[in-house]
């Protein structure tokens, strides 16, 4: 993979949330990148699919685990004795008490090793539980709620070690669907979207909690991470805000740069991160809002924008993998897609991959579609919403199926179907997946 990956100087400046090549310390993994380093994994699943480790009841959610140090960190919720959710996933107005928690595993047996839990009442769309990988970084863990409640954790006590509420400290409106960004540790900062009268992004010291900048112009947040992309050699971060895609000098917040990108559907959907390929940065979202730009000297040029019909991928719960001068990216409708980062271009689709099967083109069951990829070697392993572990190679000319497993069931419903919505961990050779109803451990090492 050509761009950020690649560059060994500027992965330096990325290794605070990195620790050991089989950990997967945070969303996307280790930097971020969702490439896979481990060696002696299986080439085909043995039958009958992968061994599972072991499994354990958690809670509902969205955010995948974390696995660092021999730990695997989970966030999930639990309702208050004899609540239930709303009927519908849209119903943002009901209240719903409740507690969120982060969880620690023991990685090899499951065992629970400790708990922080506190009150948090929920009133989202879509509220099985949080939607944010938590972050393991220098012996702590950071995890963002659904409602705002940002904890830094001691990564072996569990103790509390600093805490904020945006909604009290930033005057931050929830978002419809969540604070859903996940905290980015760089150098001795965490970045995160708070949202608020002031301030879209903010950054903290990651150890005392401490407020070191804050950037963008008030209003809601939106729902896609920052990230940390290269620049003339220099690091930039960069955040997809609700009607912009921007850059900011990571050690003081100014913004540098920014080019209008609004999504055209309801609750201000940017939801991917932008990825980065050499000098060029690829952003999309719902109702065919796409744009790649090339970086450089002052504000980025555009190299092409996506007209929602015959060019560029729109994902809505997913960030897409750019494997050179290709962006394989599952589009809105629930196939996923290659795209040729240079032109936009559309060189194939398939719905295999995400939905278990293959559709014709104008299928339209499978919206919001969601799968999960993650490059180890020459190829993928693609985690979709139907609770199934497909390895697969992908190239500009097709998508080629080596094998596929079902892992877990799927326990959430809405649009007519079953899915799990929650991107997987990778480490320690093996694969940690979650639902609603419990979090599974499965070995990929070869035998």
């Amino acid at each position: 993979m050509r761009g950020l990956s690649s560059r060994s100087l500027f992965a330096v400046l990325l290794l605070a949330p990195a620790a050991a090549a089989d950990d997967w310390p945070q969303w996307m993994g280790p930097n971020r990148d969702a490439v896979w380093k481990e060696t002696g994994i299986v080439e085909k699943f043995p039958e009958g699919g992968p061994k599972k480790l072991w499994s354990v009841p958690i809670g509902g959610g969205f955010a995948g685990p974390a696995v660092a140090g021999g730990k695997v960190y989970v966030f999930d919720r639990k309702l208050t004795e004899g609540g239930a959710k709303p009927a519908s996933d849209f119903d943002s107005k009901t209240k719903l008490p409740g507690t969120e928690r982060i969880l620690c595993l023991d990685a090899k047996t499951g065992k629970e090793l400790w708990k922080h839990e506190y009150d948090c009442p929920y009133q989202v769309s879509y509220a099985s539980g949080p939607r944010c990988t938590p972050t393991v970084a220098d012996g702590k863990v950071y995890a963002l709620g659904t409602m705002g409640d940002l904890h830094c954790l001691d990564a072996d006590k569990g103790t509390v070690v600093w805490k904020k509420d945006f909604k009290a400290d930033y005057k931050s409106k929830t978002p419809v669907w969540g604070f859903s960004g996940h905290p980015l540790v760089y150098q001795n900062l965490l970045i995160v979207p708070v949202g608020g009268e002031k301030a879209l992004l903010a950054a903290f010291d990651k150890d005392t909690g401490k407020e070191v900048w804050t950037a963008g112009p008030g209003g809601l947040p939106g729902y896609s991470p920052a990230a940390v992309v290269e620049v003339n050699g220099a690091p930039q971060v960069v955040h997809f805000r609700p009607k912009a895609v921007a850059g900011f000098d990571p050690k003081s917040g100014k913004e540098l740069w920014s080019v209008p990108l609004t999504p055209v559907a309801q609750d201000d959907m940017s939801i991917m991160t932008p990825r980065q390929s050499g000098d060029t940065l690829f952003a999309a979202a719902r109702g065919g809002i796409a744009v790649a730009l090339k970086l450089g000297e002052g504000a980025p040029s555009e190299v092409w924008k996506g007209d929602g019909k015959t060019t560029g991928v729109y994902p809505i719960n997913m960030t897409p993998f750019i494997d050179g001068d290709t962006i394989y990216g599952v589009d809105g409708a629930g196939m996923l897609r290659a795209v040729d980062l240079k032109t936009g271009k559309r060189l194939w689709y398939s719905f295999e991959p995400v939905l278990d099967k293959e559709l014709e083109e104008d299928f339209r069951g499978g919206g919001s579609g969601t799968a999960f990829l993650v490059k180890n070697g020459d190829r993928f392993f693609i985690f979709n919403e139907m609770g199934s572990l497909v390895i697969a190679k992908l190239t500009p000319e097709g998508y080629q199926q080596v094998d596929k497993a079902k892992l877990i069931e799927q326990t959430a419903a809405t649009f007519g179907r079953k899915y799990v919505w929650s991107h997987p961990a990778f480490a320690e050779k093996c694969v940690f997946v979650r639902n609603d109803k419990e979090i599974a451990c499965f070995s990929l090492a070869k035998e």
